[in-house]
Formats: C-alpha cells, sequence, structure tokens
C-alpha cells in the first residue's frame, strides 16, 4: 500500500479551484501549495528552522545538483536528504532534466537517456530513466519525478519528437521506480500546443500515477500562452490526483493557475529576487535599495507578521543591502518566502469560503506585475545563462 495519498476537500462553487490535503510520511500537506526550493539541499540564505517559522510545508531538491555534489550515495549513506538537511516536513525532487537539457552545448540526447558534462568541472554523466530512479530513491524525497526531457515551448516538431521520447522515459520510471514510501509523479509536457498536451496528458493518465506535473511553461511563452495551455491541460488531468504546475512562482501566476485548478508550485523567483533586494507586497515589488525609502520607517509589507516586518524598517533594509551585509540576504529571503507562505494561505481560506473568485479580482487589481517586457529580456538571459 502507498504511503502517499490525495484527497480533495474544497471546490470553489464559480471556478476549477480547489483545497485539497497531500498525506505524505512526512505529515500532511494542504494545497494549493508553494514549495521554496532548495536546490542543493538548501534553501538560499535560510535554514529549517526560518522555513519552519514563515509556515513552509513542502521544499524541493534538484536530482541533478544533489548527484554531482555531494552525491546520491553520500546522502543515502548520511540517512537520505531529510536527515542530511536537518528537515523533517515533506520533501519533493525534481528529475534534473530541465537542468540537463538547459546545458544545450555540454549534452548529447539519445532515445535511452542523455549524456552531458557537469557545469562543475566538465566531467562526463549519464542519465537514464533507471538511474534518475535509482537516485532520487537514494536520496528519499516524499514525491520524486519522473526524467522528461523540456524543450522550447515554440517549436511544434521537436515537442512532436520530445513528447514520444517523453512518455518513453515515463514508462521506463514506472517500472524502475520501488519506493512504497515516495509518492513518483507523471510530467505532461507538448509546449503550447493543444494537441500535444492533450495527448501527452491522455498517455501518462492511462500510467496511473499518484500525480501529474505540467512541465514545459514559464520557459519562454508569454503569460497568455501560459495561461491558454493550462486551460487545455488541465481538464485533461484527473480531478483527483494533485496537478503541479513547474517553475513558477510569481504571485500573479500562482493565482491565475490556482483559478484553473492548479495545487502545487514551485520556484526560485522569490528567493532569488529577494536576494537582489526585490521584496514582495500586496501592492508589487519593493525594490529595497531605492532612495524613495531611505527614511521610511515602516514595515516592508503592513501587517506581515514575518521576523523582518516585525522587527526591523525599510530604510534599514535598504541600508544593508546597499551595505552589502550578509544579513539582508537572510532577512529578504524569509520576508519573500513568508509572503508566499501568507499568499497561499489566503487562497486556501478564500476557496474554503467559496470566495476566491472575489479573492483573485481583489489581488490581481491592487497588486502590479513589473514591467513584462523587461521580466521577458531577464528571463531569456537567465535561460541563455545555463547553456
Amino acid at each position: 500500500m502507498s504511503a502517499f495519498s490525495f484527497q480533495v476537500q474544497d471546490r470553489d462553487p464559480n471556478t476549477d479551484a480547489r483545497t485539497g490535503v497531500m498525506n505524505t510520511v512526512h505529515g500532511p500537506v494542504r494545497t494549493p501549495v508553494f514549495m521554496p526550493v532548495g536546490t542543493v539541499g538548501s534553501v538560499k540564505a535560510i535554514g529549517p528552522d526560518d522555513l519552519e517559522a514563515v509556515g513552509a510545508q513542502v521544499i524541493l531538491g534538484n536530482t541533478y545538483h544533489l548527484y554531482l555534489r555531494p552525491g546520491h550515495e553520500v546522502v543515502e549513506r548520511l540517512g537520505g536528504l531529510h536527515s542530511f538537511m536537518g528537515w523533517n516536513g515533506p520533501m519533493l525532487t525534481d528529475s534534473g532534466g530541465f537542468q540537463v537539457f538547459s546545458l544545450a552545448h555540454q549534452r548529447k540526447l539519445d532515445d535511452d537517456g542523455v549524456t552531458f558534462r557537469s557545469h562543475i568541472d566538465g566531467s562526463l554523466h549519464r542519465f537514464t530513466p533507471e538511474r534518475v530512479m535509482e537516485i532520487e530513491q537514494a536520496l528519499g524525497p516524499d514525491i520524486a519525478m519522473v526524467l522528461d526531457e523540456c524543450p522550447d515551448p515554440l517549436d511544434y516538431a521537436y515537442n512532436q519528437q520530445a513528447l514520444a521520447r517523453t512518455h518513453r522515459w515515463a514508462e521506463r520510471c514506472k517500472v524502475a521506480h520501488h519506493r512504497a514510501d515516495q509518492a513518483l509523479f507523471g510530467i505532461v509536457q507538448g509546449g503550447i500546443f493543444p494537441d500535444l498536451r492533450a495527448a501527452s496528458a491522455h498517455f501518462l493518465t492511462a500510467l496511473d500515477f499518484p500525480g501529474y506535473a505540467i512541465g514545459g511553461l514559464a520557459v519562454g511563452e508569454t503569460k497568455e500562452e501560459m495561461y491558454q495551455t493550462l486551460d487545455v491541460t488541465c481538464p485533461q488531468v484527473p480531478v483527483d490526483k494533485p496537478r503541479y504546475l513547474m517553475g513558477v512562482g510569481a504571485p500573479e501566476d500562482i493565482v491565475e493557475a490556482v483559478f484553473r485548478g492548479i495545487d502545487l508550485f514551485d520556484c526560485v523567483l522569490p528567493t532569488r529576487i529577494a536576494r537582489n533586494g526585490a521584496l514582495f507586497t500586496l501592492d508589487g515589488r519593493l525594490n529595497i535599495r531605492n532612495a524613495i525609502v531611505a527614511e521610511d520607517t515602516r514595515s516592508v509589507q503592513e501587517d506581515c507578521t514575518c521576523y523582518t516586518c516585525r522587527t526591523f524598517t525599510r530604510a534599514y533594509l535598504r541600508h544593508l543591502y546597499r551595505a552589502g551585509e550578509i544579513s539582508a540576504l537572510r532577512l529578504g529571503t524569509i520576508h519573500n518566502v513568508h509572503f508566499m507562505m501568507s499568499l497561499m494561505a489566503q487562497i486556501r481560506d478564500a476557496i474554503s469560503k467559496g470566495g476566491f473568485t472575489d479573492f483573485r479580482l481583489r489581488f490581481l487589481e491592487r497588486f502590479q506585475i513589473s514591467n513584462q517586457k523587461v521580466r521577458h529580456e531577464q528571463r531569456q538571459r537567465f535561460l541563455e545563462r545555463r547553456t
């Protein structure tokens, strides 16, 4: 019998939003939920105690990075990823597929798997579905992901080829996965193309995974294209299984995706922008380095209960960032992760009370989305740096 289960609890009467509970060996997870990303077994700038304090329920680790350093065998000998990093709550590891395929000129793909060079020392490595299952089972998260190919979402012909490979790999992952205390999720791919997304959802549903991710989005397409793809894909995924939108963490995108029936999210965005001085408020991002807050005695966000907002002013935080103090990174990250946890709690509450439609409208009306042209260019530069 599997140690993993999922139950839908509340459904919003006017949208596809729902609340639920995922039960894992390391405890329950209330959905919709955002997962902070601990790429190498650590959420950058904060520790497990900080994560617990801000209300994080589940965190994510990266198979590619943990395989390269310190190595999955080391983590396994030290008691698994939970014990290794001192986190007692649920964990999910992605398969490392996105990272490998982002290497571009440093990897070679075939139907059996992918050969790649480490970004650390240039050493040669090989991922196959069976190898990735071996690694993820050694790491020991509560939820593991299949190995998939994450191609350019705008290239139809290549997405068609990649989809066939992704489906064969999903079958092989399912055969190779044997840990009863770990759930294995399938990943729906197909770029921005409705027929490919529908075909992928149909194929993977037949394999009866305990949960389904929607991958290959937020990698270069517009927001409108992402939302349209979710409109097509979500209805194709079983309603009694958790739906996980990979790599999406902008607050406005989370609200829109919950509206369409998504349950799980992860992204480095909240922690990355915190380290660069962009802090979330209900009115949008606050650039804490700006001169306008040089003598601002308010907290980052009024009524925020995080340690940073309870203790420090905007003016002091600006000083720390401009002075290059390490503490600025921790304090900013605490706030942004707390903001995401608070947002998810408000979303769950609105759904349970049947008021998500009003919540969505109020939130999107107030939250000022940053310049999309600039954001798109920044995202493209980030992706290019990974090649």
